[in-house]
Formats: C-alpha cells, sequence, structure tokens
C-alpha cells in the first residue's frame, strides 16, 4: 500500500484465522490502522491480495461483507443527537430488510450493551459521554452486527484500568467462542496477558510474529519500540518489564 509516492505497508504474507485473539503492535506509522481498513474493506488502491472466505475484499458486496466483519475505530464524531442506543441499533444496518427495526434487532442490541456495561446510559445523547464510555458504545455497535470477525483500532485508548481489561477479557471470550479477532495496540502488556498471537508491524512490515513470549523478544521490543524489555511470567499473566 502507497500514499503517493510512500510506501506504508508491504506484507509477503500474512494469514488470520477464527478463534484468534491477535495483536497487532507496532509504533506510530508502522501501518497497523492501514492494515486493518483493507482488512475491514475501507481501503482501496492496494496492491496484491486481500482475501477473506477465499474471495477478494474488493469483490465482496458492502453490504454482506458488513454482515460478517465488524469495524471498531478509535473514535466516532457525531453532529445529531442519538442516544447510545441508537447508535449501538446503527450496527444492525446490515441486516435491515425494511423500513422497521425487528425484535431480533432490539435483542442483538440489548446483548450487546449487556456484554460492554453499557446498558445504564442507553437512553444518553452520545455526545455527552465520555471518551472511555463512546469507545464501549462503539464496541457495542460492533457486536450487534453479529460479525464473525472484530476489527479494532486501538480499543482501550480512552478506557479507564477497569474496562480496558473487561474489554480484553471480553475480545478473548469472543475469540475463544470462535470469533476472529485483531486489535491493533500500544499496550504490550495487554497483548501478552491476553492475546494468544501477537503481529508486530514495523515501517509497514512484519517484524515478528507469534505467541507473546516469542513475538515480543527483548531484541525485536528493542529495534521496533526502541527501550529495553525483559519478559516476566512467573506471576500468572506474562509482562513485559521496560527499561530505557
Amino acid at each position: 500500500m502507497r500514499y503517493g509516492s510512500v510506501e506504508v505497508l508491504r506484507l509477503s504474507s500474512l494469514e488470520l484465522a477464527p478463534g484468534e485473539f491477535t495483536a497487532l503492535a507496532g509504533p506510530n506509522g508502522a501501518g497497523k490502522s492501514t492494515l486493518l481498513s483493507i482488512l475491514a474493506g475501507l481501503r482501496a488502491g492496494y496492491s496484491g491480495e486481500c482475501t477473506y472466505r477465499d474471495t477478494e475484499v474488493r469483490d465482496w458486496p458492502r453490504r454482506k461483507l458488513a454482515r460478517t466483519v465488524s469495524f471498531v475505530p478509535q473514535s466516532l464524531e457525531l453532529q445529531f443527537s442519538f442516544t447510545a442506543e441508537q447508535v449501538v441499533l446503527m450496527g444492525r444496518t446490515p441486516h435491515c430488510d425494511g423500513l422497521f427495526d425487528t425484535p431480533a434487532d432490539f435483542d442483538a442490541v440489548r446483548r450487546a450493551m449487556e456484554l460492554t456495561d453499557t446498558a445504564q446510559f442507553r437512553n444518553r445523547d452520545f455526545r455527552t459521554l465520555s471518551g472511555g464510555e463512546r469507545q464501549r458504545v462503539i464496541l457495542a455497535a460492533a457486536l450487534a452486527q453479529e460479525p464473525r470477525v472484530l476489527l479494532l483500532d486501538e480499543p482501550t485508548t480512552f478506557l479507564d484500568l477497569k474496562h480496558q481489561f473487561s474489554m480484553y477479557r471480553l475480545l478473548a471470550d469472543l475469540a475463544r467462542d470462535g470469533m476472529l479477532v485483531l486489535a491493533a495496540t500500544h499496550d504490550l502488556n495487554l497483548a501478552a496477558g491476553y492475546c494468544g498471537r501477537v503481529v508486530v508491524l514495523h515501517h509497514g512490515r512484519v517484524a515478528a510474529d507469534g505467541p507473546p513470549r516469542e513475538a515480543l523478544r527483548a531484541e525485536t521490543v528493542r529495534e521496533v519500540f526502541e527501550v529495553g524489555a525483559c519478559f516476566d511470567d512467573t506471576g500468572g499473566r506474562p509482562r513485559l518489564h521496560y527499561a530505557d
């Protein structure tokens, strides 16, 4: 993928499978958001192939793809007065066949808001919510699509500590239930603690790919993120300790 004359992404091969919770890690400008937008069918103009279920993403009808692949952006700005519940209901758009929402639509919305701990402000104006509350509502809208694939761009950016952990627990549970979950993140410890696989991007290329302990080796973290680190999994969940 190029932006003008600048190459921002070059992958020789990358395959993602159902039932995996994969972290997409890398510094700013590594190509994480670009890759997610290509996978979600939101960005054309790339060379090579990007296939989903053996069909090129560019050839999928947009509505049909949206019924199975859901994308959670870093943020969402709305200019009009929608309640949180109405925003989540927008996630049902790919499934709508008539003018009116169905009981199945409202059931999907209810389940999604319960999963994301957003039901308590279902009637609040979305614009009045905090950044973290908005992010959870956006996730609920994505889950209301009932996707097979969930793509997330920095899903914990605005979340407090409690909801960062609950977000990653939920994503791990969704993957265990068979969903393909791919989340771009800067938090290597959340990735190490909850993801079964970490793909590290550096200058638009895959610098490492594998289980956290393999992908986040000290030499890889030093080269890609320019900080020292050592891996520690003696206290339960694995984590990285950083040094200057």
